[in-house]
């Protein structure tokens, strides 16, 4: 088996047998539409397969896997939100890591990226541990909630501009769930930021009528109804960047430490 078959006791798994599977991007707009909680949503989403490309290539890496963790098995499906289920605070990236989330089956879990990430959100007060290894290892998120814009570990951590709208069905309801409590939007880098954009716009946010380019730290006032929300970007805390210092640990802390001020 090239992934983990849902429903058979991988911790914190959202989806069962019964789970409906999405095979197409019509499947996906009305999977995504007709999930009324974030447990139905989250469920649908671990189980989708309407990227051909990307669902051979994270079932391709679960089976040849990286030598480090030659003894372990991976997740090889697409890897779903987590984190509170009332966020202040909503953090988005671009997509699993072909050997980080794809693997363990949480995003930012178990790669260098989310090494730097955990470590920084847990001295900003909005993870209740430093690391972040495995699904079920304790880790938990206080008023925030992590998703990627792409479901799926893509090759080169490059999806395609149809797999980014494939895509973007699930990623717009879960912005519309969370809509009501949050108040702070963190990008990760500037595919994500982006990607987040459209998103945004399906889930009924007030958006500036151009686009500011992403640098990090740049702050924009959106409205979703009579509520004031904020995007903040952030560089992404990659290998290149963190080795390069283009992004240090202060940096994030600055980032998280002001998102954390105005969810308030």
């Amino acid at each position: 088996m090239s992934f983990v078959p849902p429903g058979t006791g991988w911790p914190d798994d959202p989806a069962t047998a019964d789970t409906p599977i999405a095979h197409d991007p019509a499947d996906v707009r009305r999977l995504a539409a007709g999930s009324d909680s974030l447990a139905e949503l989250t469920a649908r989403q671990s189980v989708c397969r309407a990227c051909p490309r990307l669902v051979t290539w994270r079932e391709d890496v679960a089976v040849a896997k990286r030598r480090a963790f030659a003894e372990e098995t991976y997740w090889g499906r697409p890897v779903a939100g987590w984190g509170d289920e009332r966020p202040r605070i909503l953090i988005v990236g671009l997509a699993p890591a072909a050997h980080g989330g794809n693997r363990t089956g949480r995003i930012f879990t178990g790669d260098r990226s989310g090494d730097w990430l955990f470590a920084s959100l847990h001295r900003t007060g909005l993870a209740t541990q430093e690391t972040s290894t495995y699904a079920g290892d304790g880790q938990r998120l206080i008023g925030a909630r992590m998703l990627a814009s792409v479901r799926c570990a893509p090759p080169a951590n490059k999806p395609l501009p149809q797999e980014k709208a494939t895509c973007l069905p699930w990623m717009a309801r879960e912005i519309t769930l969370v809509a009501p409590t949050v108040r702070v939007i963190v990008a990760l880098g500037g595919y994500a930021w982006q990607a987040m954009w459209p998103a945004l716009k399906d889930a009924g946010y007030a958006l500036p009528r151009s686009r500011p380019p992403f640098g990090h730290g740049v702050e924009v006032p959106i409205r979703h109804g009579e509520a004031r929300v904020t995007l903040l970007s952030c560089y992404h805390p990659s290998q290149q960047n963190t080795f390069t210092g283009r992004v240090t640990a202060a940096m994030l802390d600055e980032v998280f430490t002001r998102a954390g001020e105005l969810a308030v």
